[in-house]
């Protein structure tokens, strides 16, 4: 190597140094944790279509795996990195009907984005939305019909079933891709978080919402929410 040229790669290692190199993202995980009294097991019964949907349904306001951690809370970040966006195009999200209940209960979309709407069943449903911020709607929907259905606003909506009473499920419209829904065991992931410090925010529709503070480093970050008193009135 020429005198010039390890000149040159000897400016660019201590630059390599001092500066150091690109922040790598990591995940943050965790788990949400229900450690109050356990609610008595409900049973929801059925009085229509049950050549379909059954005789009763087991309540999913607050559903528990074995070591009680909670399914279907929704984690973000409330102070999301700088820029933070949904990659395009975004992605699919689709809720069905199936047994005369959603599947899955809640859903992220980013805002300006569409939910496909399925019915599985060989009954009618009906989708009814209740809002806010995104316009209402209230559709009919027979067995096999895709009702597209696109929210333009950052908010949680509920979506019901007028004509069986039991279903109802969530959309979550997020403003940027930093949100996570918990599995049957109460854990979540989110993806692909820079280093800092951040603002992490939980909310379930039977336990209500917390927030907590949570450093995350080359490594990532965990969290756990331990819930111990429910709170349905507490909205997102």
């Amino acid at each position: 190597m020429s005198d010039p040229a390890r000149a040159l790669a000897t400016l660019l290692c201590a630059a390599c140094v001092g500066y150091g190199a690109p922040a790598r993202s990591a995940d943050i995980t965790g788990s949400v944790i229900y450690s109050g009294t356990l609610p008595r097991p409900a049973k929801v019964p059925i009085t229509i279509d049950q050549y379909i949907c059954g005789t009763d349904k087991d309540a999913e306001d607050l559903v528990l795996g074995p070591k009680r951690g909670v399914q279907n809370a929704v984690v973000w970040l409330e102070n999301p990195p700088a820029g933070a966006k949904w990659e395009a195009p975004p992605p699919k999200v689709e809720m069905d009907q199936k047994g005369c209940v959603f599947a899955p209960r809640m859903v992220v979309v980013p805002v300006g984005g569409t939910v496909d709407f399925l019915n599985s069943d060989r009954l009618l449903h009906n989708l009814h939305s209740v809002s806010k911020e995104n316009p209402s709607f209230n559709r009919t929907q027979p067995r096999g019909r895709v009702v597209p259905i696109t929210f333009t606003r950052h908010e949680i909506v509920a979506v019901t079933c007028d004509l069986h009473s039991w279903m109802k499920s969530w959309v979550v419209v997020a403003e940027h891709p930093y949100y996570a829904v918990t599995d049957a065991t109460g854990g979540f992931r989110i993806a692909n978080v820079p280093p800092g410090k951040y603002k992490l925010r939980m909310w379930q529709e039977a336990l209500g919402g917390t927030t907590r503070d949570i450093d995350v480093g080359p490594q990532g970050g965990a969290a756990t929410f331990d819930v111990k008193a429910l709170d349905a009135k507490a909205r997102p």
